[in-house]
Parts: C-alpha cells; sequence; structure tokens
C-alpha cells in the first residue's frame, strides 16, 4: 500500500452539513429518509455499495448506505468493506449504527427478536479486513462494540416498546451458503448467539479507523440444527426482515437522537500513539 494514495474520498455533489453519524442498512433497509440527497464518494479501495444518501434527523445530519446495494446485488463476501467505512469517514461520519439480519442459535431468540451483541467472532475466510497493509498497527478490539451506541439502542428500544436483547456473541460466516446443521450445532455449543455474514470485517474496519460502531440485530431465522427438521433459507430472511423494517428504523432513529454529541468513549481515542501508514481523512 502506497502512502500516497490513501486521501481523503473526493465526494461529486453539492455541499452538506458534517453528517457525523452513519448507518449501514442491512437486508430490506434501503431506504432510510423521505427527505434527502445522493453523494457520490470514490475511496483510494474502489466504490462503496452505493451512492450515500444525506439526510437529517431531528438535529442531527445523518448518511446512509445500504450495504448490499439497492438491489441487493452484492453477496457478503463481495462487499467492498473497507470502501464503506473509509467513504463515511470521508465525509464527517465519527458514529456508525450497523443493522443487519441474523440467525438464532438460542431457544430464546425468536424470528422478530432484536438483539444488541457485545461480543463478535470470525469464522470468515479470505476477507480483505485491514487498512493496514504496511507497518505494526496493532488496534485493540477486545469490546468490538461502542459502549455508548450499545446504550442508546437499547435506550431507543425501550422507548418504543420493543425489547432488545442486551449483549451476546455473534458469530459471522463467510457466506453466501447458510450453515451446515453440524456447525449450526457447533456455534450453538461454543456459546454464542448469532450467526451473520456480514458483521466482520465491518466491525473491525470501523475500529481501525477510529469509528463507534453498533450493531442493531434483527433475528430473521432459527439457524439450522437449532431446531428438529428446521432449515434456512433466502425467501424466509428477507420475508421477516421486511415484517420488522418499521420496528429497525424506529429504533435507529430513535439511537440517531441518543448518540453523544461529542465522542467520549474508548473508540475516540482508541489509535492514540499509534503511528499509521497514512494520514485518515
Amino acid at each position: 500500500m502506497r502512502t500516497e494514495q490513501l486521501k481523503p474520498a473526493e465526494c461529486t455533489s453539492r455541499s452538506f452539513p458534517d453528517p457525523g453519524i452513519g448507518v449501514i442498512g442491512g437486508s430490506g433497509l434501503y431506504e432510510l429518509f423521505t427527505d434527502a440527497w445522493e453523494t457520490d464518494v470514490d475511496t483510494p479501495f474502489g466504490r462503496p455499495s452505493d451512492p450515500l444518501t444525506i439526510g437529517a434527523v431531528a438535529d442531527r445530519t445523518v448518511a446512509f448506505l445500504p450495504r448490499h446495494g439497492r438491489d441487493h446485488r452484492l453477496a457478503p463476501h463481495t462487499i467492498n468493506y473497507r470502501a464503506n467505512l473509509w467513504a463515511l469517514r470521508s465525509i464527517g461520519v465519527r458514529q456508525v449504527l450497523a443493522p443487519c439480519a441474523v440467525g438464532s442459535l438460542r431457544e430464546e431468540l425468536r424470528p422478530g427478536c432484536m438483539v444488541v451483541p457485545d461480543q463478535i467472532v470470525d469464522r470468515t475466510s479470505g476477507r480483505i479486513q485491514t487498512f493496514y497493509d504496511s507497518g505494526a498497527v496493532h488496534v485493540p478490539f477486545a469490546d468490538p462494540y461502542c459502549a455508548r451506541g450499545r446504550t442508546a439502542v437499547l435506550k431507543s428500544a425501550a422507548a418504543a416498546g420493543i425489547q432488545a436483547h442486551d449483549g451476546g456473541t455473534m458469530v459471522v460466516v463467510e457466506g453466501p451458503r447458510f450453515s451446515s446443521r453440524a456447525e449450526s450445532r457447533w456455534f450453538a455449543a461454543s456459546g454464542w448467539s448469532l450467526v451473520n455474514m456480514t458483521g466482520h470485517p465491518e466491525a473491525a474496519l470501523a475500529r481501525e479507523l477510529g469509528l463507534c460502531y453498533t450493531t442493531v440485530a434483527l433475528v430473521t431465522d432459527r439457524d439450522a440444527g437449532i431446531e428438529t427438521g428446521a432449515t434456512v433459507d433466502q425467501e424466509t430472511v428477507f420475508k421477516v426482515f421486511k415484517e420488522n423494517t418499521e420496528r429497525v428504523k424506529r429504533v435507529i432513529l430513535g439511537a440517531v437522537r441518543l448518540l453523544p454529541e461529542e465522542r467520549t468513549c474508548l473508540c475516540a481515542s482508541v489509535l492514540d500513539g499509534l503511528t499509521l501508514p497514512f494520514e485518515l481523512p
């Protein structure tokens, strides 16, 4: 990686207030605002999944990016996660909310449940998962999700009368296939709560950019092997997420209002004292 290549992204749209907050939408959550505008952003790592949509929530300016593209053309293993996170940071985003669809590995977590995980396990393979291809840069990742962000989401859900489970470990698999029964039982026996295909390297890359990152997980299915005879299919996942899209939106929009204006969490200082091989936007 050549240092001179890593420059802030260039936006090709009208000027807009610093968004500050970004939302990376999961399956079925392609439109967050009704009154907004778009901006095309290019990055040293290529193009993000789609143009960013900028809109207002109360007195906060928010950038929205559909993780898979608006037409769901990008499979989990083909998403340009580096471009997505770099694009958001380059326009001013420092706090990210990341709703996603997940399978359940726990009896009590049934389709329609919302979970705010606090840990992640990487079971992907072959994905580019760092910005730091040169230099010895070791970024702390013991607690992958922002504590302030998690609190905001949980408070938002409570205010909306929506139960959100506090905590849990999300294991991220390569995809695009779903788990075998043996894999599903292995994950459950390991004590993990949820299974997903997009949470990594998204969370790790956000940490490498010093972003606050919070996942909001919607359970769409019981993972294969948890119930006798049960299986997972794409149609069911999409159907359940669509049925719960408005609930997810309510929680996300409420959390936007509750996120702190000033970042005093550990995420904000995670890069302090590290020598980076390039200048961050």
